[in-house]
């Protein structure tokens, strides 16, 4: 079975991260509707810093993925 070559991984990584940081958002809208009414305005902003940046842990594996070099032979 031929290895996988850096350039294919970029491409399928592109659109991995793509659907990564769409399913993400998603997910984080959907909680924030699940929240209670009448939140205190510091416990949404932490929400928010955590829900915004939680796409981050997914991408950097992708990212880390892609980057790898090519199996040489």
């Amino acid at each position: 079975m031929p290895h996988m070559t850096q350039s294919h991984r970029k491409l399928i990584g592109v659109f991995l991260t793509m659907i990564s940081i769409a399913l993400w958002a998603v997910l984080g809208t959907a909680i924030y509707l699940l929240l209670p009414p009448g939140l205190p305005g510091w416990v949404l902003i932490i929400y928010f810093i955590i829900a915004g940046m939680g796409w981050l842990l997914p991408s950097m594996a992708i990212i880390r993925w892609m980057a790898k070099p090519d199996v040489a032979g």
